[in-house]
C-alpha cells in the first residue's frame, strides 16, 4: 500500500552545499521532517553541482518520511555561467551585458529538456533564447 502524501515542498538550494539554515530548515521543520537527514542526502546527491542553485521538490508523507527529486538548474543560472556573468541586465532591451553562442544555447536546452515544456530540441532552444534575451544576453552565431 502506498504512503499517504501530506505535502509537497518546492525549494531552491545550493547543490552539494545545503545547510539547515533558511530556507531549508523552516520549510522542512514545520512539517516535522528530519532536516539533518534531508541535508545529508541532498548534499550527497548534488555533490557534482558544487554550489549551483538547483530546484528540489520534496514529498512529505504522513509518517514524516520524505522523498525528493532534484531538477536541473534554472536556465538563468546556466546562461549566467555560459556568459560568465554575475547577474543579468537591469534594462535588457537597452543594455546588453554578455554574449552566448547558439551552440551554448543548444547545450543548455539539452541539459534542461526534461524540465521544459517542449516536444523537441528546437523549441527548447527558443525557450532558452527567450530567457537569454530577457536577461540582456545577446545570442551570436557560432
Amino acid at each position: 500500500m502506498a504512503k499517504e502524501v501530506e505535502t509537497l515542498i518546492k525549494l531552491q538550494a545550493p547543490g552539494g552545499q545545503a545547510t539547515p539554515a533558511p530556507p531549508i530548515g523552516p520549510a522542512l521543520g514545520q512539517h516535522g521532517v528530519n532536516i539533518g537527514q534531508f541535508v545529508s542526502q541532498f548534499n550527497a546527491q548534488t555533490e557534482s553541482l558544487n554550489g549551483m542553485t538547483v530546484p528540489v521538490v520534496i514529498t512529505v508523507y504522513k509518517d514524516k518520511s520524505f522523498t525528493f527529486q532534484v531538477k536541473s538548474p534554472p536556465a538563468a543560472v546556466l546562461l549566467k555561467e555560459a556568459a560568465q556573468l554575475a547577474k543579468g541586465s537591469g534594462v535588457p532591451n537597452r543594455e546588453k551585458v554578455g554574449k552566448v553562442t547558439w551552440s551554448q544555447i543548444r547545450a543548455i536546452s539539452a541539459r534542461k529538456m526534461q524540465d521544459l515544456n517542449a516536444f523537441d530540441l528546437e523549441q527548447a532552444d527558443r525557450i532558452i533564447a527567450g530567457t537569454a534575451r530577457s536577461m540582456g544576453i545577446e545570442i551570436v552565431e557560432g
